[in-house]
């Protein structure tokens, strides 16, 4: 399936139209594999800071409640005891686990590039001619989304979170960017899935769609 996107200026303004590379933007939708994915990359993502101390981690306790006979009441070696209030904790979450799962370099390529097909269906893929700015300025971005603004079926993305796909060692554009609210940055050699996903538009400087191909 060949699919043609229109190409805008930094004006906003329609240049010309391009065809996308096929084996990227041209993929069907499966399920299955970008859930596998992405399921698989948010758990990579989580710290496991998560940890409940247990009874050798509290501190006190050194001493023995009370005689272990003669008193009629229940035997107890510890005021730690998960039993007591401000005691151990049975079962808790551990610092220790560790939630990480394995994703094949093969698949997570593929569920980016089913991810990046379905936006090009949604018509949620804008190719600009070039990014540049002439000073790392937030208010030069600011622009170049109102001029996009004006563009057909573009007048949300102002209001909507968009991505953009940045170039190797692009330290003025992240300047520019970075304070932008519902925007998003990473190289284009760094996007995954799950990060894609979580974006309705996906902004792409002409010059990088060569890094998905």
């Amino acid at each position: 399936m060949i699919m043609k996107v229109k190409i805008y200026n930094q004006e906003g303004k329609e240049t010309e139209t391009m065809e996308l590379p096929d084996g990227v933007f041209g993929l069907k939708w499966n399920a299955d594999l970008v859930h596998q994915v992405v399921t698989g990359q948010a758990a990579n993502l989580r710290r496991g800071t998560a940890h409940a101390k247990g009874r050798s981690e509290v501190r006190g306790g050194g001493r023995k409640p009370w005689r272990q006979k003669g008193t009629g009441r229940a035997r107890h070696g510890s005021i730690r005891s998960p039993l007591w209030i401000g005691g151990g904790v049975t079962h808790g979450p551990l610092k220790e686990k560790s939630y990480h799962k394995k994703i094949n370099k093969k698949m997570a390529k593929k569920a980016l590039f089913t991810a990046l097909s379905a936006k090009a269906r949604d018509n949620e893929i804008i190719i600009l001619e070039n990014l540049k700015f002439p000073e790392a300025k937030t208010r030069h971005a600011a622009e170049l989304f109102k001029n996009l603004s004006h563009a057909d079926t573009l007048e949300n993305i102002v209001k909507t979170r968009t991505l953009v796909a940045l170039p190797e060692k692009s330290k003025d554009l992240k300047q520019a960017l970075r304070n932008l609210p519902r925007v998003g940055m990473n190289e284009a050699r760094n996007l995954n899935a799950h990060e894609v996903l979580q974006y309705r538009y996906i902004l792409i400087p002409k010059d990088v769609l060569k890094v998905f191909k």
